[in-house]
């Protein structure tokens, strides 16, 4: 704490304080001073300390440094001491093997079983002159191979013997005999072999090596005392050299960065005759199995010959199915452009070309879909013996055929769109030349306004079809997963759940394309409504010029045109829509036509006569919606038809037919035919 001077305080002599300072200026001088010297002094502190944190950093790293470096040459050195260790022993050990061996054939030698073996052979000498157990063997004198046998298990617990016998096999030996595998599984053309000629080819080489087994076999049981331990052996080196040599020449594992051309059989290719080797090699494993092998498990041999192409196999069959999907629709886009270039050189109507200019969706393109996943599926539960890797295996391969399905049919919805817009685009044309048109080139107007109309009804049943088409293709895909592909992902929690949702999330895109679409079908429908109803509608249909006549209740020539066009061109959309979605599409037409009916008629004027026709039309229209089964379509018809009343009564009846609603009689004492219908209309879009 820093301590600052006292002012003392003294008394003079009249009584009066006084202040006592001291010199403060030089103590404060003086204070300043050693400030600045302390502070000097922690500088040189701190540039000491931290030079010394530097030095002493600097001196652990390198003690750090030097201390790893003795850690590995002791470690090295220790190894060095474990390796002499083990060599030393190695060398011990095999000292002492070969004085057992040493020690066993001095035994040997003088036992009895060394006696009869060299009298034996004395004797064969004499008779035959033959020395070996082997000459014996190939004379197919079992009795006399089978004591030689007997005597040799004694020796080396006969092994030495069994694995003579075996490598001298004649189908182990001859190089013949592997070209001859080769040739009969793969034939001439080596490699550019089918499946169906390698499943052949198999199927008649592994009965020749099964058959050639059992022959051996019937020796092996007459000659060793073992015989399960020969067997063993004997099928052991079968499915090492003959079978496993064969496989390598066969199979050939593709990459998955550069892909076999599809041309030359793809990935599919390599798929189909791993199948066929993998099936055909399991049934001689359980061939050889029931020949008896001894502890020898020929089956698991065999799977394990496929190992290395098992683990990458989920990945090519997966693979596989994104090529053939490409390929498939490089050859569709071919046929599009060959379709296109032959309708341009025969000249045909804009308006169809429009709607042919693409390739349509095609059930029989998506059935060709399912077959390559069953296809793929079959091999999913070939190369998977338990359930829980099978459905592994089969939900990503089942993925690839909603991938390839819900881009097939949303592609194929977007180009059936694309005919739509071009019928909007001829449309268009027409409306807007169509002032110039009425007065300078009626029949180029008319012209016009028939390849628009064409146009649009084609591109209309193009689409339909195409949904149609689409919703096969769904409940095609939706039915294969319930037959085949559900059970197969049971055992996996979750794995059905997961499928069904990814069903759903894939045909989302289709679905989104089918609604823009069928919007569009409607805009197109009733575009071709109002051209009809602005073309054959007079002004003289609900006003007579003589309102004297009989009244005339036929329907008018506008609504006889507007119902017959909607009959043709809705046909194809009661068969394309099924459900839910047929029903929420009349509905919307009919909501559409119901509008546009109002808009139509709040252009003419009417009188009694008049309103008789009127009554007719809405009558004729409503008896058509009911076709759609929409009830509040239905309900707004009927409504038009009533309102439609008010032009036949007398203004001072239309108290009784509105009965309920006192505006309506107030304005009709008040207003004109022609200013009530404007009022009726009104009211009738409030009730829409």
């Amino acid at each position: 704490m820093m301590l600052y001077p006292m002012v003392a305080l003294a008394s003079s002599s009249t009584g009066s304080l006084h202040f006592i300072i001291p010199e403060v200026d030089a103590l404060l001088s003086l204070f300043k001073d050693y400030c600045k010297e302390l502070g000097d002094l922690r500088q040189q502190v701190d540039a000491k300390v931290y030079n010394l944190k530097r030095e002493l950093s600097f001196q652990d790293s390198k003690h750090r440094k030097t201390l790893c470096e003795l850690e590995k040459d002791v470690d090295g050195l220790f190894d060095s001491f474990a390796r002499l260790d083990s060599r030393i022993s190695s060398v011990g050990q095999t000292a002492a093997k070969i004085g057992d061996h040493l020690q066993y054939l001095m035994e040997f030698n003088t036992s009895p079983v060394a006696h009869k073996l060299r009298a034996f052979a004395e004797e064969d000498i004499g008779r035959q002159g033959i020395a070996d157990y082997c000459n014996a063997s190939q004379r197919k004198e079992l009795s006399t191979v089978a004591e030689s046998a007997k005597i040799l298990s004694q020796f080396n617990r006969g092994i030495s013997a069994m694995q003579h016998y075996v490598t001298t096999r004649p189908m182990f030996i001859d190089v013949e005999v592997m070209n001859a595998d080769t040739k009969l599984v793969l034939g001439d053309q080596g490699s550019q072999a089918s499946p169906n000629d390698v499943c052949c080819g198999l199927s008649a080489l592994y009965k020749q090596i099964s058959d050639t087994v059992r022959k051996e076999a019937a020796t092996i049981m007459a000659v060793f005392p073992s015989p399960n331990d020969v067997m063993s052996i004997l099928v052991l080196r079968v499915m090492e050299q003959r079978v496993t040599t064969l496989l390598d020449k066969l199979l050939v594992k593709p990459s998955l960065v550069n892909f076999p051309p599809i041309e030359q059989g793809g990935l599919l290719l390599y798929l189909r005759m791993l199948a066929v080797a993998y099936e055909k090699t399991q049934k001689l494993a359980r061939e050889l199995q029931a020949v008896g092998c001894g502890d020898l498990d020929v089956e698991g041999l065999a799977e394990s010959l496929f190992l290395a192409h098992k683990d990458e196999y989920s990945e090519h069959e997966q693979a596989s199915l994104r090529q053939l999907y490409r390929a498939k629709m490089e050859e569709l886009r071919a046929e599009s452009q060959q379709q296109i270039d032959l309708t341009g050189s025969i000249g045909r109507s804009k308006g169809a070309a429009i709607a042919s200019s693409h390739q349509q969706i095609s059930v029989t393109v998506v059935t060709e879909f399912v077959h390559w996943n069953e296809e793929a599926i079959s091999r999913c539960t070939l190369f998977s013996s338990q359930p829980a890797s099978i459905a592994n295996n089969v939900k990503p391969v089942f993925n690839c055929l909603l991938d390839q399905v819900s881009q097939y049919i949303a592609e194929g919805l977007e180009q059936a769109r694309e005919s739509l817009n071009g019928a909007a685009v001829l449309r268009e044309r027409f409306v807007v030349g169509t002032s110039v048109s009425r007065r300078v080139a009626t029949a180029a107007a008319s012209a016009a306004e028939a390849a628009a109309a064409a146009a649009g009804e084609s591109s209309f049943r193009s689409f339909m079809a195409a949904v149609q088409r689409c919703g096969s293709s769904v409940t095609m895909v939706q039915q294969y997963f319930a037959n085949s592909i559900s059970r197969l992902l049971l055992p996996v929690d979750g794995a059905h759940a997961a499928s069904c949702e990814e069903m759903a999330t894939a045909m989302s895109s289709a679905e989104a394309a089918a609604y823009k679409g069928l919007q569009q079908c409607i805009e197109t429908v009733m575009a071709e409504v109002e051209r009809l109803l602005s073309d054959e509608q007079k002004a003289t249909d609900y006003r007579s010029l003589d309102d004297g006549i009989a009244p005339d209740h036929r329907q008018t020539h506008a609504c006889t045109r507007v119902v017959a066009y909607f009959s043709c061109v809705l046909e194809s959309a009661f068969t394309a829509l099924e459900g839910l979605n047929k029903q929420a599409f009349l509905t919307e037409l009919g909501n559409r036509l119901h509008k546009g009916l109002l808009n139509h008629w709040q252009k003419f004027t009417f009188n009694p006569s008049g309103g008789l026709r009127l009554k007719g039309d809405i009558t004729e229209y409503g008896e058509f919606v009911r076709s759609f089964n929409a009830p509040t379509v239905d309900e707004k018809f009927q409504l038009l038809g009533i309102m439609a009343n008010v032009f036949i009564v007398a203004p001072e009846s239309l108290s009784t037919l509105f009965d309920g609603t006192p505006s309506i009689r107030k304005d009709a004492l008040r207003h004109d035919l022609q200013n009530l219908m404007l009022l009726l209309l009104g009211q009738l879009v409030i009730f829409v």
